[in-house]
């Protein structure tokens, strides 16, 4: 198999002139041209021989190859009509390449049901086949990318993605700091997250107005297993940030009224130790997962 062409700033220029085309920026294309930092996103991805790879924002196919010469199946959305045609003619020679022309989302909270078939689809060639992302993910897409294929089937092994920095600190945020958000709680709930190099804007083509970063999510399904009610728990988390500020006595009442009253909340609170100044900002992954189910377990049906 001929080697995946190397992106350079040199290569995708040459590449857009002959097609007379140029980046969109409504669709976040920024094209990592840094080698070394690619080979570190593909490297920290560890793709083996029984990896099925999604890949969210193909491109003109640079990873998408080199991901191919190594994985089992390698499923690539693209949305981008002439950069997926740019990317056909680099990987037509890879058989084990599903190329999907479309939006990889149906919508914000859900992953589309064509790529999720695919994927399925691949897994099941055989029982040893796992499942992972690897992207140079769009800024604008990376939050609910990430978010959407924790709650569904199938669940990813392991997530090696390129996103803004701001969203990765997010994702390693501690409880009681700025970054710590409804996003650290959903990742850091069911995964280990390393955030494993910052990259500066002149790592990318068009170069972006700020720094992006390679980090890993690696799915620990005994976190998830303690997790009793999976689609409560990522809206519930969701409610108690909705006003990061209010006290989460507060948010509480708001986010179940009419389905739980004023005493039933304090007393869950009592329980679990939280004062009446109780900021959601300051609960650890096990102490929001606890405060979830004191909730759950006292609503009344819808």
């Amino acid at each position: 198999m001929s080697e995946a062409p190397r992106q350079t700033r040199t290569f995708l220029l040459k590449r857009f002139e002959e097609a007379g085309i140029r980046p969109k920026t409504r669709f976040g294309q920024n094209f990592l041209i840094d080698l070394n930092l690619l080979d570190i996103l593909y490297a920290t991805a560890e793709v083996g021989p029984d990896d099925v790879v999604l890949e969210v924002g193909g491109g003109t196919g640079a990873l998408t190859a080199r991901l191919a010469q190594a994985a089992a199946h390698v499923v690539t959305v693209e949305i981008d009509r002439q950069l997926f045609q740019l990317a056909r003619e680099e990987l037509y020679r890879y058989p084990n390449v599903t190329m999907m022309e479309q939006d990889a989302l149906r919508n914000k909270n859900n992953m589309h049901p064509a790529v999720i078939a695919e994927v399925n689809k691949q897994l099941a060639v055989s029982p040893n086949r796992r499942f992972k992302l690897v992207s140079n993910l769009p800024y604008n897409v990376a939050t609910p990318i990430v978010s959407n294929l924790l709650k569904g089937d199938p669940l990813p092994y392991s997530m090696t993605i390129t996103i803004q920095k701001e969203l990765a600190e997010r994702m390693v945020a501690a409880p009681s700091t700025r970054d710590f958000s409804a996003l650290s709680l959903w990742v850091q709930a069911q995964c280990d997250v390393e955030l494993i190099r910052i990259m500066p804007p002149t790592a990318f083509w068009p170069q972006p107005k700020v720094d992006s970063a390679i980090v890993r999510l690696t799915l620990r399904p005994e976190l998830r297993g303690d997790i009793p009610d999976i689609d409560f728990f990522h809206t519930f988390i969701r409610a108690m940030f909705f006003h990061r500020r209010k006290f989460l006595r507060s948010e509480l009442l708001a986010a179940f009224k009419g389905r739980l009253d004023k005493p039933a909340v304090d007393e869950v609170m009592a329980e679990l130790g939280h004062g009446p100044t109780s900021r959601a900002e300051e609960l650890s992954v096990d102490q929001m997962l606890a405060l979830c189910e004191g909730i759950r377990s006292r609503l009344t049906p819808e």
